[in-house]
């Protein structure tokens, strides 16, 4: 709480200067696409800031989440966008940066409080300046029904071969469809499937600074693996699964059809309202006993400082309040499932996203392989991971043929790949 001490006393020192006066009160607008948090916003986040900076008033004002990025992008150039913007990872606000609409905010002190690795989703490539301070990520794993494990008498997987042993078992009772996944949205396929399951063959870090850097390539047998276990998911992802949607998916797990969901952390507070069994959940199985276990702790959600602003100084007491452990905790626990990036040491409240964020205290954490650099050229490479991805699921691709895909895409425009 250094940081907020100095601030404190800084703000002192200004008012007595100016004859005791009370600071001009300002209003700060919160840019953001998840109008679902309002009500924590309005009800949990604004007034604990609030209340220790009564001079500042937020109001948190979202748009919907497939029109955000049109929508902001056209009040940045008309310079009506609000003082904050809700950043997007990596190229997703990269570009807002580059062209002068996200402040500099390398010399904020609270960015101590975040390792490397999260920070280096709202920096430029060569992490000389950082624009956003990061807000939460989330995790990637597996959730299950608890009372389904119980009742065949099953343990949570450690390694891939107990995982199918785990789905053989289920499926020979033949009470639960073993795996509530469906390939018709595409993007499940990518990031619930692939980039959840592959770190630990690619090594985390290892694997994706490899790619970035040209001295791996997708039609190695670490990238090619995941793809590989994919292919034998679909003996127990049910019946007609090639047209089971995101949602489809969803409700086959929570109204109890299915015993195992692959999943994003982002599904704890929904699970939680509408399952009506215990539930758990185990991160992905390692390739064999002893291997690093390796999971997507995805830096999903940050937050910056418009340049534009006529309050910088709020922005940026507001921004050192975000880098705080108040923030981290309140913010995780209102939102179970989005974890906060910071080093600080607080209790996680919600069962659930409990053992999703001890997955921490055992794997290394990395972020999804295509979403830094990677993606940037035409054909978009996260864009045919998830069309690929589908096609392994549905078996009209081999797991060769969908990493040569990647690859040829990839060297086509990027080219520290074409070496």
């Amino acid at each position: 709480m250094k940081h907020i001490m100095m601030k404190t006393t800084a703000t002192a020192a200004l008012c007595l200067a100016a004859g005791g006066a009370l600071a001009q009160e300002v209003t700060l607008t919160i840019e953001s696409w998840r109008a679902e948090d309002q009500a924590i916003w309005d009800d949990t986040l604004i007034p604990a800031f609030e209340e220790s900076h009564p001079d500042i008033n937020l109001e948190f004002t979202p748009t919907a989440p497939t029109e955000y990025n049109a929508a902001l992008n056209a009040r940045l150039e008309g310079g009506t966008a609000g003082d904050l913007i809700t950043c997007r990872s990596f190229d997703g606000s990269l570009p807002l940066f580059q062209r002068g609409q996200l402040a500099d905010i390398s010399d904020l002190e609270g960015l101590s409080n975040f390792p490397d690795f999260a920070k280096a989703a709202w920096s430029t490539d060569d992490g000389e300046s950082t624009f956003c301070v990061p807000m939460a990520s989330v995790i990637h794993g597996f959730i299950y029904n608890a009372d389904a494990f119980d009742e065949l008498g099953l343990e949570e997987p450690q390694t891939v071969e107990e995982f199918f042993a785990v789905l053989d078992a289920i499926k020979a009772d033949g009470t639960y469809i073993p795996l509530a996944m469906g390939s018709a949205d595409q993007w499940e396929a990518a990031t619930m499937a692939y980039t959840n399951i592959g770190p630990n063959y690619w090594k985390g870090e290892e694997g994706r600074q490899a790619l970035i850097e040209g001295e791996a390539k997708f039609t190695d047998e670490e990238f090619v693996a995941p793809y590989e276990q994919m292919a034998r998911w679909s003996d127990y992802m049910g019946s007609a699964y090639q047209a089971q949607s995101y949602s489809d998916s969803q409700n086959l797990f929570t109204l109890g059809r299915a015993a195992i969901y692959p999943a994003g952390s982002w599904e704890i507070t929904g699970f939680s309202d509408q399952a009506f069994f215990e539930m758990g959940a185990f991160p992905p199985p390692v390739p064999a006993e002893g291997d690093t276990c390796y999971i997507s702790d995805h830096t999903d959600i940050g937050i910056g400082m418009n340049a534009d602003t006529d309050h910088p100084e709020a922005a940026r007491t507001f921004l050192e309040w975000v880098a705080s452990a108040e923030f981290a905790a309140l913010y995780t626990n209102a939102l179970p499932g989005f974890f906060s990036l910071s080093n600080a040491e607080f209790e996680v409240e919600n069962p659930l996203a409990q053992e999703f964020i001890s997955f921490r205290e055992e794997c290394e954490s990395t972020v999804r392989v295509a979403s830094q650099i990677l993606s940037r050229g035409e054909p978009n490479t996260w864009n045919t991971m998830w069309v690929n991805s589908a096609n392994v699921l549905n078996d009209t691709m081999t797991p060769q043929e969908a990493a040569a895909d990647l690859q040829q895409g990839l060297e086509s425009w990027y080219e520290p790949q074409q070496d």
